[in-house]
């Protein structure tokens, strides 16, 4: 079987390598899906540059935890109508040396999720990270009728699909954008408002839209480098969700954050809570399945291209999700 993979952590053109890989038959409560999309997410690309402190884990790394494909082998003790079944998969190479960046892989059956038939294989593969992170920040910050959130990073990954779930929830959405061009994408997720973060005057236009006090929460995207500002942007007794940093060491108004009793939660949408991790995909399918449940998909490249793929997401250039099509068959791809 045919797949990507690195040996050694470093620049993606440098190690990352294509050749043939033996899956294996699925043992007890496992399947093998034959995967059409592999999603490529920062955490595959900082994993193989081997940023933050990353190690392999593994002599040789097939990355990637999201994908989409078709189940076609089942081990015991899993119903054999789940043969042919249209899938979406989760932390696939999350703990383990195989991941989606090959033409197939074995994993638990409850890993490989039901695809709605209205999704295509190349949407549910950025259900796993993007959607999943957006989903659960959204539901930790409390989002809800008349809530105003501000979710930034707006038109990347996830703050599009955050937009969305923020929406749904009957939130007000003001999103942080670098452009205009962004600024539209935020606004095509359906946020209410969209600001320039690089804006001097970046803080007051968010208070402006809350009217003065301030938001009630945050989607936050990077708290390394949006922490400071809180006390500028974040009403008193306001929450902050962050789902990412761009260092290990954050410098933050301790005091100020004390005083506003701000509530901070962090989340790790590889490490999820059994009932929060069924949560998340159920109510991802229920949006997916509805087909109002938006995709942006910035660029899909065959396997052999999986460098570029990883130089494009590590650059900040993609604008959207990048898709990866390992085993490809246009025929199946549908709806």
């Amino acid at each position: 079987m045919r797949a990507a993979f690195y040996r050694q952590q470093g620049p993606a053109k440098q190690v990352l390598e294509l050749g043939d890989v033996e899956v294996g038959e699925p043992g007890e409560g496992e399947v093998r899906v034959r995967l059409f999309a592999s999603g490529v997410n920062p955490s595959d690309v900082k994993t193989r540059a081997g940023l933050g402190g990353r190690r392999m884990g593994f002599d040789r790394v097939v990355p990637h935890s999201d994908g989409a494909g078709e189940i076609e082998s089942v081990g015991r003790g899993i119903p054999h109508d789940r043969l042919g079944e249209r899938v979406w998969i989760w932390n696939g190479q999350w703990n383990r040396a195989m991941g989606t960046a090959a033409e197939a892989i074995v994993l638990p059956s409850q890993q490989a999720v039901r695809l709605p038939d209205a999704t295509s294989f190349a949407e549910g593969a950025c259900l796993g990270i993007p959607a999943t992170t957006a989903y659960h920040a959204v539901k930790l910050c409390g989002a809800g009728p008349g809530i105003r959130v501000l979710v930034t990073g707006g038109a990347g990954a996830v703050g599009f699909y955050a937009i969305q779930f923020a929406k749904a929830r009957g939130a007000r959405v003001i999103a942080s954008v670098s452009n205009s061009d962004k600024a539209r994408i935020a606004t095509e997720a359906g946020a209410d408002a969209a600001v320039n973060y690089r804006d001097a005057e970046y803080a007051d236009r968010v208070r402006d839209w809350s009217g003065g006090s301030g938001v009630d929460a945050i989607v936050e995207l990077d708290l390394a480098a949006n922490g400071a500002g809180y006390a500028r942007t974040l009403r008193p007794h306001g929450t902050v969700a962050v789902y990412g940093l761009s260092r290990d060491r954050v410098d933050l108004d301790a005091r100020g954050l004390l005083r506003a009793s701000t509530t901070l939660r962090f989340m790790f949408a590889y490490d999820l809570s059994a009932e929060d991790r069924r949560d998340a995909v159920e109510a991802l399918n229920r949006a997916a399945g509805s087909g109002q449940l938006k995709h942006r998909i910035f660029a899909e490249l065959p396997l052999d291209r999986i460098a570029e793929a990883h130089e494009l997401v590590e650059s900040g250039r993609a604008i959207g999700n990048v898709v990866l099509r390992p085993g490809f068959d246009e025929s199946k791809d549908h709806p």
